[in-house]
């Protein structure tokens, strides 16, 4: 993007800042952290001195993986292999390749960060993915496809002994896990078959009855969301965030004796989660609100007071303390949060609360907003625009953080992905960027979005899509309220932002293509820009007042990105025909077809070789050449010796149906 004269913070120094989170924190206040100095996340841990002692932080590195990782404290346990010391369960893979294993690393003597030959296996299987879910006293919890590479069961595994017990195997996305304190119980949250649902189920391990093993809580295929399920402490009960009956997520209680739920703390306006101390007695309740975080405690006891609000938790600012961060984490004796914190003008940090202080404010372990110093950043407000309908859509704006120059009265829409997400306050490189060079920067979560309530992410469903398209339209037209220019507005989307982004400029004159991705074709070839090289990147829409006429769009990409689906634009575009070979060569595919087209790749006869005839094919015959509008079907041919299949092979309307046997393979 161009520069604006006299801006010294662009994109490349905003990619360079360095973000911190937690994973854990123990009964002294150590954090386990997470830092991306590296260029990945690697394991740090964070040790403060005494409040009020004025001593500094300090960092220990813990690992130097080839990959991205994460970790917990085995609280309690310890390790046969470890020698008896402190130990950390790491999950990791190879070298990026996304299949998660378990390792131990013992942290007593341990003289620098330690490499893949440093840690101790614990769940190993290359072959397929290992998720660690919970970590309890000498055992861990974690799911894994390793039984058919498909569905993920949920196992515990006992550290010293290696014994694992299987908690659930009957299929579909286990992808939360609450065990009770004795291990007898194990709630499951499954990814439901009705649009933003979860369903849970309680498993058993000491049933009285093979019936009682599995027992599902909610109904299968009824709405509802189910987030954040963690166990009651003394209580023989958990809590869940749900709307299943409510517009909006509130905190709910289900106690296993008498099987009822009742709320703990509900508000009719914002989306709740929660997150219990591990002795029972307090909660740590996030409030959504207009997208940022707003945290309590919240008292847990067995009389009407129950889910009071005791005090506010303060935060540096407007800023989110869960996705894309991980969720706050409590120590074993139930004293110290570990907080991820990001803003807007913070990359990511690491607050610690101690809770025995009273109403103490959370103390910053890292300071990632210093590698900006005397920058200044953009604060967006939150204004709803009004759209034809009567809605009201939330949106972020962004002001410029320069004047003059280029950008000056001018637009960027930055559309989230999912549809069913948040566009958040957090901190975002590319919209700093954008800002740092005169634009201003709206950001809206269109209908769709989660963090409004059950109505609102339910309001583009099915044949209401394009409903979050006209939101777009509404937001161009309220431009004017800014100041800003409408003919001078750009969109960027990245992933299911990426379609939001293209279809209104099909709507204002361009070509409409209802497929999944833009294609070259669809965009003159002087005016699509393709790097040559680049990193991974999602495709990036957005229309571009000089470069691109009215009504087209501009799509760049990583040059290496084998997932962006806009193509070369010095490649000639297909003719009718390659187009249709094509598409007879995916039809074939899916049908497990041998045949091949002329000049498409794939396996089967090829054009002008010879094949044993079948049916009317005479005797010697070939392969006839590819043709307009051919395609492969599979039938049953009288006479087809064993071991061999027919084939038909349409070549078109006018032509005739030729017959071939092909060998299967």
């Amino acid at each position: 993007m161009p520069r604006v004269e006299g801006v010294g913070l662009d994109i490349t120094r905003l990619l360079e800042v360095r973000t911190w989170r937690a994973f854990d924190v123990d009964d002294d206040g150590r954090v386990l952290a997470g830092s991306d100095d590296t260029g990945c996340v690697q394991l740090v841990e964070l040790a403060a001195g005494p409040a009020g002692s004025g001593a500094t932080v300090q960092a220990t590195p813990l690992t130097a993986l080839p990959g991205a990782c994460r970790g917990r404290y085995l609280h309690g346990g310890r390790s046969s292999a470890a020698g008896g010391e402190r130990v950390v369960v790491v999950e990791h893979d190879d070298g990026g390749n996304e299949r998660g294993q378990l390792s131990l690393l013992p942290l007593e003597g341990q003289t620098g960060p330690a490499t893949l030959a440093d840690l101790t296996p614990l769940v190993h299987d290359p072959e397929y993915v290992h998720h660690l879910l919970e970590v309890l006293p000498g055992r861990v919890v974690y799911n894994t496809n390793r039984r058919n590479g498909v569905d993920f069961d949920v196992v515990m595994r006992n550290v010293a002994t290696g014994v694992e017990e299987v908690l659930y195997d009957r299929g579909g996305w286990a992808q939360q896990v609450t065990v009770s304190p004795d291990a007898r119980y194990a709630v499951i949250a499954l990814t439901g078959s009705a649009p933003m649902s979860d369903e849970l189920v309680l498993v058993d391990s000491m049933p009285e009855t093979a019936g009682e093993h599995v027992l599902r809580l909610t109904s299968p295929g009824a709405r509802g969301q189910h987030d954040r399920v963690c166990w009651l402490a003394g209580h023989l009960a958990f809590v869940v965030a749900t709307d299943a009956t409510t517009d909006h997520t509130r905190i709910v209680r289900y106690d296993l004796d008498g099987g009822q739920w009742r709320p703990l703390v509900t508000d009719e306006e914002h989306d709740l989660v929660c997150w219990p101390s591990p002795d029972g007695r307090l909660l740590l309740v996030e409030t959504n609100d207009d997208g940022a975080s707003r945290l309590a405690l919240h008292s847990v006891t067995a009389g009407a007071a129950s889910g009071e609000r005791l005090r506010d938790v303060p935060l540096p600012g407007d800023g989110v303390v869960v996705y894309p961060m991980p969720d706050p984490r409590w120590s074993p004796n139930s004293r110290y949060l570990a907080i991820s914190y990001t803003s807007p003008a913070v990359a990511g940090d690491v607050l610690l609360l101690d809770t025995a202080d009273g109403p103490g404010c959370p103390v910053a372990l890292t300071s990632s907003s210093g590698q900006l110093d005397g920058e200044r950043l953009s604060t967006p407000a939150v204004h709803l625009v009004p759209t034809p309908d009567g809605e009201r859509v939330p949106c972020f704006v962004y002001p410029p953080t320069a004047s003059g120059g280029d950008g000056a009265g001018s637009a960027v829409l930055v559309i989230h992905g999912g549809p069913e997400s948040q566009s958040r306050p957090i901190f975002n490189p590319v919209v700093q960027a954008m800002a740092a060079n005169g634009h201003t920067v709206l950001v809206p979560n269109v209908r769709g979005s989660t963090g409004y309530g059950a109505r609102w992410y339910s309001a583009d469903d099915v044949r209401r899509r394009l409903d979050s398209v006209g939101d777009l339209a509404a937001l161009h037209a309220w431009l004017p309220s800014l100041g800003l220019d409408p003919a001078r507005a750009a969109l960027w989307g990245g992933s299911y932002g990426a379609g939001r982004a293209r279809v209104p400029a099909g709507a204002v004159g361009g070509r409409r293509r209802h497929r999944r991705h833009l294609l070259a074709r669809d965009v003159p070839a002087e005016h699509l820009a393709v790097p040559a090289r680049g990193p991974r990147a999602g495709v990036r829409l957005a229309r571009r007042r000089r470069a691109v006429p009215a009504g087209r769009l501009a799509a760049v990409a990583g040059g290496r990105d084998q997932g962006a689906a806009v193509r070369d634009p010095r490649r000639e575009r297909p003719t009718g025909a390659t187009v249709r070979g094509r598409a007879a060569r995916r039809r074939g595919v899916r049908q497990r077809r041998g045949l091949r087209a002329a000049g498409v790749p794939g396996r089967g006869p090829r054009p002008g070789q010879t094949r044993q005839p079948a049916g009317r094919l005479p005797e010697g015959a070939v392969v006839p050449a590819a043709a307009p509008g051919g395609c492969f079907a599979r039938r049953p041919g009288a006479g087809v010796p064993a071991g061999r299949r027919a084939v038909t092979w349409r070549t078109g309307c006018r032509r005739p149906t030729y017959t071939v046997t092909c060998s299967d393979r």
